[in-house]
């Protein structure tokens, strides 16, 4: 039988959901140990409420008192969910309320900086780094574009200082990517972090990896740094990557096991609706007739399934 706790904080993630900024309040107002419940995997109502992307719900919850280190089971506070949503603003709210910025979630350095980093939010994840750069690590350094830490970790000849592969045990934000274990091989550590700077855009980042040994057209788990950088739509790291020669039609993985096979890094910028990245990849020498593994079907097909009129155009006249 269910408790009238647990139907009351269903009814707040009801509103939540709904955006109801007023019915939310009139709740709390009745119910205010409400901010302070956990419900499923230990999610409370500040982390739902950022989810949502929605600052007002936000803004109230933190102002009846939401814990912003509160955390559920993965360890994922309503700081991670920010940083992997990219909202500057919502994490700089969380941040002046006390958000801790050094916690990992889903495995050790998957810190808030860390998960806006893996999705390409470079500007949330500027803000984040102004108050702590953690866990430091190389991918780190790559995704920020930061020189000066690039060069303490990595020497002109490739060689690795001991931080550059620390903390690296977060691989996804979430299960829809597949199981797998980052392992200490250098090799893969450095292509790794192009990856990163890839899908952060941080061309510079790239060339002085490339410069020190990082394999291009490297897949370490789930797509290729030009992959990255076409599905977040990088088309000035797309060019850059081009120019070192990435491979523009490699057919790899992306993502998720029921997403991307034999995948094109063209088929994610359709996907995602990036028109500069698409426009980037054909002047590059993308091939727009190859068809995926999964669905048979080349980045037309997919620019008509996700309906983008503007690209299918663009392709069409490729």
């Amino acid at each position: 039988m269910t408790s009238p706790a647990e139907l009351a904080f269903d009814k707040a993630h009801e509103l939540i959901d709904a955006r109801d900024l007023d019915g939310l309040a009139r709740l709390i107002g009745d119910l205010p140990t409400l901010v302070h419940a956990h419900g499923k995997n230990g999610n409370d109502l500040l982390g739902m409420a950022t989810a949502t992307c929605d600052e007002r719900l936000c803004r109230l919850l933190l102002e009846h008192g939401a814990d912003p280190a509160a955390a559920n089971v993965h360890g994922w506070t309503a700081l991670h969910q920010a940083g992997y949503a990219g909202l500057p603003p919502l994490v700089t709210m969380l941040l002046d309320a006390g958000a801790p910025v050094d916690v990992s979630a889903r495995g050790d350095g998957g810190t808030p900086l860390v998960v806006a980093l893996f999705w390409g939010h470079r500007e949330a994840a500027e803000v984040l780094a102004a108050r702590d750069p953690s866990p430091g690590n190389l991918r780190v350094a790559a995704g920020l574009g930061r020189a000066d830490l690039l060069d303490s970790l990595i020497a002109p000849y490739g060689t690795l200082a001991p931080a550059a592969g620390a903390h690296r045990e977060f691989y996804r934000p979430h299960s829809g990517f597949p199981d797998w274990r980052p392992s200490d091989d250098p090799a893969e550590i450095v292509d790794e972090a192009l990856s990163w700077a890839a899908r952060n855009d941080r061309s510079d980042a790239v060339r002085t990896l490339v410069a020190r040994g990082a394999e291009v057209d490297a897949e370490v788990h789930r797509g290729t740094a030009l992959a990255w950088a076409a599905a977040q739509g990088k088309a000035e790291v797309i060019g850059t990557l081009a120019e070192l020669g990435a491979s523009v039609n490699h057919q790899g993985t992306f993502g998720g096991l029921s997403h991307g096979a034999g995948v094109t890094a063209l088929h994610l910028a359709v996907q995602g609706g990036h028109v500069a990245a698409v426009r980037a990849l054909l002047a590059a020498g993308a091939d727009p007739s190859l068809e995926d593994s999964l669905y048979s079907s080349s980045a037309v097909g997919w620019a008509e399934h996700f309906g983008q009129a503007e690209i299918l155009s663009v392709l069409r006249a490729a």
